[in-house]
């Protein structure tokens, strides 16, 4: 009987560490993803769209070209005015998306006041990379 006891206090001591590291694992990879989002977005906000395209993953620089992607992000956010205030709505995990192959991605939703758009949700997924980085993968405001 004490035997078996001790097995599972030892099973307990071994196995609750960790469960408990894998949300917190998810919730490093997540916070990694919405810093970089951050940094992507304060380029974009800045009209450094052409940085912003060549930080983008190669999801995007395939699916766009760079002149295409500053025409297209000038338009946008010229008519949206300057940035007012930003904060993070949500952000969830996710493996498959539709339309872009299996990987690591960080669907980021941010709540945000602009100059002439006061409620704004801009939504930013992000693509992790193989060597670890995290790169905007799309980029929609609503």
């Amino acid at each position: 009987m004490k035997r078996w006891l001790a097995a599972a206090f030892f099973t307990v001591l071994l196995v609750v560490p960790l469960m408990a590291a894998a949300p917190s694992a998810e919730k490093s990879e997540t916070s990694a993803a919405v810093k970089s989002a951050r940094a992507w977005l304060a380029l974009v906000d800045q009209g450094k769209y052409a940085q912003s395209w060549k930080q983008a993953s190669d999801l995007v620089q395939k699916a766009v070209t760079q002149e295409k992607w500053e025409t297209a992000m000038a338009g946008a956010r010229k008519s949206l005015g300057k940035l007012e205030k930003r904060m993070l709505g949500s952000a969830h995990e996710a493996k498959d998306l539709p339309g872009a192959p299996a990987g690591d991605y960080v669907i980021i939703r941010f709540l945000a006041n602009f100059e002439h758009k006061k409620a704004a949700v801009e939504t930013v997924t992000m693509q992790k990379q193989p060597d670890g980085t995290w790169r905007a993968a799309g980029y929609f405001i609503k």
